[in-house]
């Protein structure tokens, strides 16, 4: 198979470009023009090629792309621009800005100038600047071979990138998932009900409109944080405070993610209610603007799938694009109206199959909880058990709240969640309990599951170790090793979870009169705490990820990946392999590789024409 290596040169302006528009909606603009393309096959000289639309084409389609690997330093613009506006296909997509997320964290610059200068490669010219508002007539000869020169550097660049990447012994597997992915949007397939996303439009703004009235304050009272703090005083609720992460010093909790905020929103006094939902139906116009470019995607042609590959410091895929395929809601006065517009083409169906409690079956299995890890094995109801320990009653006699706050133990407390935390998490669910009441049940936790209290502890020596340096396996036999000089965790994958810049200090004067050591690591957003009981999360993450990654890859040898949310995958298959590729998901997804043996993972899928009916 060749490597191809290519970057196209395309026509932009101070509003036409891709810093104000989406990577959608910038390469279906009837303004959008190549004016050339690098083009390096294996380790030949690059070709640089400029012409019309119609030259353009010609020239691409002498190369055998249906052998052929493409490579480019962010494949989901280039790899589009193949696919929409030439009708070329390879063999395999990557992309060495996917790899640099994977191998050096999320957290580091993946620019191609960046990443050349961090492997002393070469250096990224400035060229595209004087390009600025310049059609391909608009150049000279000389402007368009200097233009060309700045294009050959680049696919050198990323040429050298990629050898250096693979030399590191970047996984194979790691390189099939960057190519599902990549083709989730540079060869799209789903097809958006405009009808339906114009009504839903119009219905959400009524609704912000009916939202305003009802709390009887005007939209610039519900828009300004300070005014709005003056709108919950006058209601006799003082404002919820928080710190802030950019610039460390006190700030208004009004972000709907905030636990402080969720929780005035089941405040007894339904003007508050009324304040605080008028406030997000304002303030929060998410939903506005996404169905909004829904509409003109659709309007557009189909439904490319923008979700980014190792988007999260676990490794978890992401939303990208400014459509956010992750969070579209399921529940509420919004719920399912974005997937359900989301439609599988005429003659096929969609198949959503969800990974069940994968986190949580992780955490019992690594932990080594032998009898949590049987009860998953056996299919038994796990948040009812633990209801029925937290309120000593049989199992059948659990109600649905009582099982509700057994379900928020299983999947909170597994990482050395405390009583308040667990009592605000509550809170927000929209369920009081006493402080002593939490604590009593998180303490029955710890004590019906002592093993995963030896995991923190565990992990909480990882991070001495990795400041240490030391390099050692440890936990569960063959699964993990601390990479003491990486500052980070080697994953099932050949990935390493990492811990940049990690680092130790002396923290508050505990209860015994000493100073604890605390330990954080490096982010863009400043440094951030880490502790046993969030390495815990961060690895059952990781690991779940592993298996969720390689599950997919199997799937995808008889079924068209669409779309990968959290713990779920979704296929597109014709309508008549329904029953027979919907078993086949299924057995995928309960299948563990062989160094997760003895783990217990279970699914459930749906079916539907959209994207919402399978829910």
């Amino acid at each position: 198979m060749d490597l191809v290596t290519i970057d196209f040169e395309t026509y932009y302006d101070r509003d036409f470009s891709l810093s104000k528009l989406t990577t959608e909606e910038y390469l279906r603009d009837h303004r959008f023009e190549v004016v050339g393309v690098g083009v390096k096959v294996n380790n030949e000289g690059t070709e640089w090629a400029s012409g019309t639309h119609e030259q353009l084409k010609q020239y691409l389609h002498t190369f055998n792309w249906a052998e052929s690997m493409v490579l480019a330093h962010n494949t989901l613009f280039d790899g589009a621009i193949l696919s929409w506006g030439f009708d070329v296909h390879p063999r395999v997509y990557t992309d060495t800005l996917c790899i640099a997320r994977a191998l050096h964290g999320v957290e580091v610059g993946g620019s191609l100038g960046a990443l050349s200068e961090r492997y002393q490669i070469g250096t990224k010219g400035t060229e595209v600047s004087n390009a600025i508002g310049k059609r391909r007539a608009d150049f000279s000869e000389e402007d368009l071979a200097l233009y060309g020169d700045y294009c050959i550097n680049d696919v050198e660049l990323t040429y050298r990138l990629f050898n250096i990447f693979l030399k590191k012994g970047f996984p194979k597997q790691e390189l099939m998932m960057i190519d599902m992915t990549l083709r989730m949007f540079t060869e799209p397939f789903l097809e958006l009900d405009i009808g339906l996303l114009e009504q839903h439009l119009e219905d959400t703004r009524e609704r912000k409109d009916q939202l305003l009235e009802n709390a009887g304050v005007s939209k610039e009272d519900l828009m300004s944080n300070p005014k709005f703090a003056t709108v919950l005083e006058g209601l006799g609720v003082k404002p919820p405070m928080k710190i802030s992460l950019r610039t460390g010093k006190e700030t208004f909790a009004f972000a709907k993610s905030d636990e402080g905020f969720k929780v005035l929103a089941n405040h007894e006094d339904d003007r508050v209610q009324a304040a605080v939902a008028a406030r997000l139906g304002t303030k929060g116009t998410l939903e506005e603007t996404r169905t909004q470019r829904f509409i003109d995607i659709g309007k557009r042609g189909t439904l490319p799938v923008p979700v980014r590959y190792y988007a999260a410091h676990t490794g978890r895929w992401g939303g990208d694009d400014k459509i956010n395929m992750q969070n579209l809601p399921s529940r509420g006065p919004n719920g399912k109206k974005l997937k359900r517009s989301i439609l599988a083409p005429e003659g096929y169906t969609l198949i959503d199959c969800d990974s069940s409690q994968i986190e949580a079956r992780v955490l019992a299995w690594l932990a080594e909880q032998d009898d949590l890890t049987q009860s998953f094995a056996n299919n038994e109801d796990v948040y009812k058990v633990m209801a029925s320990r937290i309120y000593v009653i049989p199992e059948d006699e659990v109600t649905k709240d009582q099982r509700f706050v057994g379900k928020t133990t299983i999947l909170g407390a597994g990482y050395g969640m405390g009583a308040v935390r667990f009592q605000e998490q509550l809170k927000g669910f929209g369920f009081d309990m006493e402080l002593d009441e939490a604590r009593r049940v998180i303490n029955i936790y710890r004590e019906a599951n002592w093993k995963i209290n030896e995991l923190w502890r565990t992990c909480q020596n990882m991070i001495r170790y990795m400041v240490n340096g030391d390099t050692l396996h440890i936990g569960k036999e063959g699964v993990l090793k601390v990479l003491g000089a990486e500052r980070g965790i080697l994953l099932p994958s050949g990935l390493t979870l990492r811990y940049d810049d990690l680092a130790s200090e002396k923290g508050e004067i505990n209860d015994f009169g000493e100073r604890a050591i605390e330990y954080s690591y490096k982010t863009r957003r400043g440094r951030t705490r880490i502790y046993g009981g969030k390495v815990t999360e961060n690895i059952c993450q990781a690991i779940a990820r592993c298996i969720i990654g390689e599950q997919m890859l199997q799937i995808s040898k008889r079924c068209h990946v669409v779309l990968t949310v959290h713990d779920s995958v979704v296929v597109c298959v014709k309508d008549e392999d329904v029953p027979e590729l919907r078993a086949f998901v299924e057995e995928r997804m309960r299948w563990t590789p062989d160094w997760a043996a003895g783990l217990p993972i279970n699914c459930e899928s749906a079916i539907g024409k959209s994207y919402g009916d399978c829910e």
